[in-house]
């Protein structure tokens, strides 16, 4: 029987966002989680799935199809988990943290990421923006789509992280107005206890952002046998924009 093209009802699948085949950068179907795996052994094919807080039958299913490491599975279904870069057999598991403006503070978010041959996981935990953006751009441009899992992995850490220079350029920009008027008259409490917030806000982005470098750095250079060579640049480009958020 082939593969189903067409997704259950969301109310049946709940978690998933979206589950999509490609092929040379086009996409071409709809696919169900049980034939994902189908899908992606299929020569020039990957297929990329976003889930949000899925349960852990989800996981299940998605560990069923690509074959994940257990351990793996295990971190992707509970969020707090620090960014790092795992390589098992089957593939790489990447953990980075999200960060966006909510009435004024920093809300923080997990992506949990699933690389390997054909296929691309995302799983998306807390306080963290849709990838539909990325997917969408992606999908303008078959030619650079067609590189695969390794460029939809480059599409969504350089969105992560561009994410945060808005974050920053706001809370720095509001630090500065609070801290020009020290000299001129006497802080009102209020914006005494809001620069302490602002610090302990920055804190904790310094503490998701400084990790983060480590990963880039390694998809950057050959210590990740699974990434194609060509594609190290891309790299290279978010360790940039990285370390410029770090600094």
């Amino acid at each position: 029987m082939p593969p189903s093209l067409a997704l259950v009802p969301a109310n049946e699948n709940r978690g998933l966002v979206a589950s999509c085949a490609y092929v040379d950068g086009r996409r071409v179907a709809d696919v169900n989680l049980s034939d994902a795996g189908e899908w992606a052994q299929r020569p020039r094919h990957v297929v990329w799935i976003g889930l949000h807080e899925p349960d852990a039958e989800m996981l299940g299913q998605v560990q069923a199809q690509f074959d994940l490491h257990p351990l793996a599975i295990e971190d992707a279904g509970k969020a707090h988990q620090r960014p790092k870069l795992e390589q098992y057999e089957a593939g790489l598991f990447i953990v980075a943290r999200t960060a966006q403006l909510v009435n004024g503070r920093i809300a923080f978010g997990e992506t949990h990421l699933f690389v390997g041959k054909g296929y691309v996981v995302s799983v998306r935990h807390g306080s963290s923006v849709s990838y539909g953006a990325v997917r969408k751009r992606c999908e303008a441009c078959p030619t650079t789509l067609s590189h695969g899992a390794d460029y939809i992995l480059y599409a969504i850490l350089d969105f992560i992280v561009d994410n945060y220079r808005p974050v920053l350029e706001t809370i720095h920009a509001e630090a500065e107005s609070i801290e020009d008027r020290v000299l001129g008259a006497d802080l009102l409490q209020a914006e005494v206890e809001r620069l302490y917030m602002l610090r302990r806000d920055l804190l904790r982005l310094r503490n998701a952002v400084v990790p983060l470098v480590e990963v880039c750095r390694k998809l950057e250079h050959a210590e990740v046998i699974a990434i194609d060579p060509t594609m190290r640049p891309l790299f290279r480009d978010v360790t940039d924009h990285i370390r410029r958020v770090q600094e």
